[in-house]
């Protein structure tokens, strides 16, 4: 009598698969406002618009305090390897949104920090975030954009 297959329906309506789609799709319109917003340098816009400029150097820009930080520890809060971080951190110094200094408590290390660029750039983010956030309430309500909030949030600490 032949087996009958699995059901792997599962697969691909657990809760962390609809997480990730929702991250992806917001990191996405993220960009794609940022590709938008007059703002932020034509050459920026034109990689976000274009896919160079990905969610992955979204990490940066969550993660780097505005004091500017120390690769371990910006790859550390971003939840990625010291050498992923790396390379994300060459791509963006290579695009004009941070820059290398020496750290002042030790001398063997430097801290990345923003560039005048890449401020404007973390404005155009803190307001493509807010609208994003916007669509999202005015998607699913904002009865259910709050619970969702809260779930996450109660789920993530």
């Amino acid at each position: 009598m032949p087996e009958t297959p699995p059901n792997d329906h599962w697969r691909q309506t657990h809760l962390g698969h609809w997480m990730s789609l929702a991250l992806q799709r917001f990191d996405a319109r993220v960009l794609a406002l940022m590709a938008q917003n007059e703002n932020v340098p034509l050459a920026l816009s034109n990689l976000a618009a274009r896919g160079p400029l990905s969610a992955s150097h979204i990490h940066i820009t969550r993660h780097l305090a505005l004091e500017g930080s120390r690769l371990t520890d910006l790859a550390q809060r971003a939840g990625v390897s010291k050498q992923a971080m790396g390379q994300l951190v060459g791509q963006c110094e290579a695009w004009g949104l941070v820059t290398r200094q020496d750290d002042a408590r030790d001398a063997r290390a430097w801290r990345i920090v923003f560039t005048p660029v890449g401020l404007a750039w973390l404005k155009a983010f803190e307001q493509a975030v807010a609208q994003a956030e916007n669509e999202l309430r005015s998607a699913v309500g904002d009865e259910v954009a709050t619970v969702i909030a809260i779930g996450l949030e109660a789920y993530a600490a």
